[in-house]
């Protein structure tokens, strides 16, 4: 029987080891190796009791020196001779898992051997609870900070899209996920992936749906969090991509009730498990996420409200000062063109000099009022109103042609002009300021539209007219109608289009 005297030192030494690292496989690996050294055993390992919690798999020593080839795990004795050495390590009055050692060089283990082992058992567990608090509080970190971050980016102005994308990619990389998947619900019941983070190219996973109908969709549209130990085999799942992932987290983005989505970390499948805290961590990520997306919503909401109210003021200011002064203008210049008609040539030309400028003032009155219904527009949304839809060709146009062309608006446009009229004018005034675009020299674009103007036959109809000063022998003028229309050249070129309202 050996003295435990002399290896006292050792034991010393293996136990300090055992506490210098406060990463969790770290430590196990150093308790594992500590053991094998203090009792000269040519193998030693670690078994779990739930290796799920960790998120590891069993420990093993490093290659010995003395071993070419790492010795496989020996199989139970048979015989005296070849005793195996098992002590558990308790962690918090609960079995972590089981010490066990094989192979001692020198014989059968002593029962000094398994006293020096036991109390570095005991050291380790102390050691392990160590880890298990430090590598818990560094996740927690982590995951507030992502958390925080995430809160940051969208609340600095992201669109809807962006923000989305700034979750998924924040959550797969706290998660060390395969990637970070968004899915929001579908008008027929479904729910379908709207977003995708991964570590290759996602396109073959956005647009992928989840069909009415699925025990998991009745879950996540519940708002329930769902975890899957493996994607490929669960009869839950019923993707075309789940066979390429393995253990997944689906977790409701739900904040006041309100169901944004779910996001949804996979693993590659044959991927570690997700632990007990990966799980709560994650799941506290997703409601404050929600919670964030919200209250961006709700920001950019306000600012839009903002922009919409300064633009409603702007027109305001616009029509009460502007317009007026020049409608006071133009009457003075008409009450002056009257007095100043006569016979003698002074007179006839400062008569026509008037006329051109009544004539700029009421165009300029036009471009006012549609500069004016442009600001009305609610800021960053499609046009719902016929006016919006061609001011809004108009800007498209402009974009192309360097300079904004002029809007007129003749009657009561939206009260007259209905579809699908008004689809077809569309496509004609795209047309004529595609071929104005086209032409060399073009300055200025007009567009009228006028619902006021009768067809030949003396039905009701509507007038479109788009002039630019470009050089006619470089483009081809495009008209007509359902009752035709037609190109008039000279300075520029001209093109109408006319319809029956």
């Amino acid at each position: 029987m050996h003295d435990p005297v002399p290896r006292l030192p050792s034991l010393l030494e293996a136990v300090l080891s055992v506490g210098t690292d406060l990463e969790l496989r770290a430590t196990l690996q150093h308790i594992v190796d500590a053991a094998a050294e203090l009792t000269e055993a040519r193998y030693a390992a670690l078994d779990m009791t739930d290796p799920g919690r960790d998120g590891l798999t069993g420990i093993r020593t490093a290659e010995r020196p003395e071993q070419p080839e790492r010795p496989e795990p020996p199989e139970p004795p048979e015989s005296p001779e070849s005793p195996e050495l098992v002590v558990p390590i308790h962690v918090d009055d609960e079995v972590f898992g089981d010490l066990r050692l094989a192979g001692k060089r020198d014989g059968p283990f002593t029962d000094e051997d398994e006293q020096l082992v036991r109390v570095l058992a005991t050291q380790a567990g102390i050691a392990i609870g160590n880890a298990r608090l430090y590598e818990t509080a560094r996740q927690r970190e982590r995951w507030i900070e992502g958390a925080a971050a995430v809160t940051t980016a969208l609340l600095s102005g992201e669109n809807a899209a962006d923000a989305l994308m700034t979750v998924a990619e924040r959550a797969r990389r706290l998660a060390e996920a395969s990637a970070g998947v968004i899915l929001q619900p579908t008008e027929d019941g479904g729910m379908e992936i709207v977003t995708a983070s991964t570590l290759d190219d996602p396109g073959d996973i956005v647009g992928v749906v989840i069909e009415p109908g699925s025990p998991l969709l009745e879950q996540l549209l519940g708002g329930e969090a769902v975890f899957i130990d493996d994607s490929a085999t669960d009869p839950r799942m019923t993707t075309r991509v789940r066979h390429r992932f393995g253990p997944s987290m689906m977790l409701p983005l739900q904040a006041g009730g309100r169901l944004l989505g779910t996001l949804a970390l996979p693993r590659r499948r044959g991927g570690r498990p997700y632990t007990a805290v990966e799980r709560l961590l994650a799941t506290q990520f997703a409601s404050q996420a929600a919670l964030a997306l919200v209250h961006a919503e709700a920001q950019h909401s306000r600012e839009r409200l903002a922009v919409y109210e300064d633009r409603d003021r702007i027109a305001r200011d616009l029509h009460d000062l502007v317009v007026q002064r020049l409608f006071a203008t133009g009457m003075m210049l008409e009450s002056t063109q009257r007095t100043s008609a006569g016979k003698d040539d002074t007179n006839k030309d400062v008569h026509a000099m008037l006329g051109r400028a009544v004539d700029e003032l009421q165009s300029t009155v036009q471009e006012v009022r549609s500069a004016i219904f442009a600001l009305q527009q609610p800021p960053a949304d499609a046009p719902t109103t016929y006016r919006g839809k061609v001011l809004r060709e108009a800007a498209g146009a402009g974009a192309v042609l360097g300079f904004q062309p002029s809007t007129r608006f003749i009657g009561a446009v939206e009260n007259r002009l209905a579809e699908p009229v008004a689809g077809r004018l569309l496509t004609a005034l795209r047309r004529a300021l595609t071929a104005a675009s086209r032409r060399a020299g073009v300055s200025r674009v007009e567009i009228t539209v006028d619902v006021t103007a009768p067809l030949p036959d003396g039905r009701p109809g509507v007038r479109l007219t788009v002039f630019d000063d470009g050089d006619a022998g470089n483009g081809r003028a495009e008209g007509g109608g359902a009752e035709g229309g037609g190109a008039e050249g000279g300075a520029g070129t001209t093109v109408t289009w006319q319809s029956p309202l």
